[in-house]
Parts: C-alpha cells; structure tokens; sequence
C-alpha cells in the first residue's frame, strides 16, 4: 500500500472515530433531556473512555450527577473538565455550585470569586459566594460584595435579605432595618420575620426577638437557618429543652448547620456528655475550619477532664489568634495557676481585668461579655 493510501485509510479511521464519539455524545444528551439521568450518566461515562479531553460530555456528566445529589462526583467531573479548559467560566459556576451544595463553603467561595472576577455581573457567582460567606460567618464580607451593588438592584429581594442579614448580624440595625421595610412591602414572610427577630435581638429585645422568630418557623420551617436562630432565642431567655429541639429540627434538614451543632455541643457538655458534645464540636469545625469559638468549647471539656497539659498549648493559640476573646483568658488563667504558673496566671488574670474594663466602657452596665450573638460560654 502506498504512502498516500496508508495516509487516507488513518483520515477516514479519524473520522469514523470522530462520528462515533459524535453519535455517542447525542445519545447521553438525548437521555439527559428526556430525564433519564443514570442512563446519560453511564453514556457520558463511556464516552469519556473513549475521549477524555471531551469537555462537553466532562461538563454535563457534572451537571447529571448534580442533579442526582451526588455532588462529589459532580465536583470532581467538573474539576477534570477545567483541566481541559480552565477558562470555562460556565463549568467553573457549575463547580462552585456544586461546592456551595455540598456544604464546602472555603473551596466554593474559591471558585465563585474566581467566576466574579471574570464577570463582574454575574449575580448567581456574587449571591451564592456572598451567601457562602454568610454560613461561614464572615457578614462583613458579604457587605463587601453587595452593598456596591444595592442600589443597581432595588427590588431584589434575595439580595435585600442577604445584605440585610450581614447588617444585623454586624450590628448595623439601621441599615438592616431598611432592607426589613423593603422585604416587608412584598407582604408578610419568614424572611422578614427572620431579619425582625434578628434585629430586635440585636437591640437587646429578646422577648421580642423571640416572638418574631418564632413566626419565621411557623411560616417556613424550611427557611435555611431559621431553627438555629430560634433556638438560640430560646436559650437566651432560659428554654433550654425547647432550644435543643429547634437545633435538632435544624440539624435534620441541614446536617451542616454550624450553629446547631456547636450549640448541642455546648447543651452536652453542660450535661457533661463529653463524648457526644465532642462529635459535634468536630462537626461544627468541619463546617468552619480553625473557628475559635468552637476550639475554645473543645478545650473547656479537655480542662473539665482534668487534662490541663493538653489544654494548655490550645489555650495559647487562640489567644493569640483572637486577643480579645475573654472566656478565653479567663480559661488560660485558670489553667496557668493549676499548673502552678503563678506569674503566668496573673498575667492572665490583668489582661482578663483589662477587657471587662474595656466591655464595660463600651456597654455601659454590662456584665460579662456575652451579647445576644455570642455562644453561652462557661468557664471550667
């Protein structure tokens, strides 16, 4: 066979291999439109075998295993299509999507900021990483992202409740306020009633606040967070069991939620269930990685245990990630002078004088530094 004929015989192989990959990309489209969902799966997957530089059949292999729940495979379908082709913004949305789904809030605040950048009037990228922000407790970088745009959006409401949160929870209850007023104008809603409750907490009215979330739950159960807060009402004004079952009703719809688990944390230990309280301080840690609040619970049932070695160094760490955090000293005072680190302890103990000095300046008649927003602590 001549060099010519050996030439055309590899072409027409590449295009009937091409056909075929063609054919077999329509077939796993086709299933996926008509609903067929495994079925497009299994295709794609095959395809794949054959061509994985096939982007499009990377892609929506993600989006079908999305749509069934089964977002890590969906993540990591989605992560081998950028491979390919890192500047597919679609199939990055996509991925943040399905991080964001899978309650992985730092990996899709990643890929959302990455999308947000490339385009700057992506809403869905700038919502879904301002609301993962929100989950992970840092309202003012939902601020950030929203407030510049507030004005160009006076009627959306998704936003109107997102940086209305952010404002409450910053304690910026007037411009939380009327973000309320403009939700309230839609009609009665668990969202307004959410933002009221939040709001009258924030000003220190808690039966108020109680009452206002309590209607948020029986409006919409459903609303993402709702029992959580509740429930923290609850605890404030002393129902203890009442607050328990309002983060269990939240924990059986997100497993995630980060208050609920470290709050039942905190009930157990107060029980002195240590063990059971562990497994959610664990959780609540996973939700938001290094958070101090959470940390500090865990050592308080090393130092209840009497493991006052193992307390030590974790103490030390998070005062000096978080200098402020007065439980925090109060605790570390109190392990110093078991150890009998006297010096140590008074150090502590000045630096635990000089913060309630400085809580008392800002709060006029306070006691503690415990605010409607901060976990019940206690010290060992």
């Amino acid at each position: 066979m001549t060099a010519s004929a050996l030439i055309l015989v590899a072409l027409l192989a590449a295009g009937g291999q091409a056909s075929a990959g063609n054919d077999a990309y329509a077939r796993a489209v086709a299933l996926q439109e008509a609903g067929d969902r495994e079925g497009a799966a299994a295709a794609y997957r095959d395809l794949l075998k054959a061509q994985p530089s096939h982007i499009a059949a990377r892609s929506n292999l993600g989006v079908v295993l999305a749509q069934l729940g089964r977002y890590e495979e969906a993540i990591d379908a989605y992560r081998a299509a950028l491979k390919v082709d890192p500047s597919q913004q679609k199939v990055r949305l996509n991925l943040g999507i399905a991080l964001y789904k899978a309650a992985r809030y730092p990996d899709a605040i990643v890929e959302l900021a990455t999308v947000r950048t490339a385009q700057p009037d992506n809403l869905q990228a700038r919502y879904l990483e301002a609301d993962s922000h929100l989950r992970m407790g840092a309202p003012k970088t939902v601020i950030e992202l929203l407030a510049p745009i507030e004005k160009a959006h006076p009627d959306d409401l998704a936003l109107a409740y997102m940086l209305g949160l952010a404002y409450l929870q910053e304690k910026e209850i007037e411009k939380g306020g009327v973000l309320v007023d403009r939700i309230l104008k839609h009609g009665e809603s668990a969202e307004a009633h959410l933002m009221l409750g939040m709001a009258k907490r924030g000003g220190g009215d808690l039966a108020g606040g109680l009452e206002e979330l309590g209607k948020a739950v029986t409006l919409n159960p459903e609303l993402p967070g709702v029992h959580s807060l509740y429930g923290r009402a609850l605890l404030e004004t002393g129902n203890r069991d009442k607050a328990r079952a309002e983060f269990e009703a939240e924990l059986a719809r997100n497993p995630l939620d980060f208050d609920a688990q470290l709050y039942i944390g905190v009930l157990l230990k107060e029980d002195q269930a240590f063990d059971q309280a562990m497994t959610h301080f664990e959780r609540a840690l996973g939700v938001r990685p290094g958070d101090p609040g959470v940390r500090y619970q865990i050592v308080t049932i090393y130092v209840s245990r009497g493991e006052t070695e193992r307390a030590l160094p974790a103490l030390e760490a998070i005062v000096k990630e978080a200098p402020e955090f007065l439980e925090a000293h109060v605790t570390l005072a109190t392990v110093y002078y078991r150890l009998k680190r006297r010096e140590d302890g008074d150090r502590e103990r000045a630096i635990v004088d000089r913060l309630n000095k400085e809580i008392q300046a800002k709060q006029p008649g306070a006691v503690g530094s415990n605010t409607p927003d901060s976990p019940p602590v206690r010290t060992p």
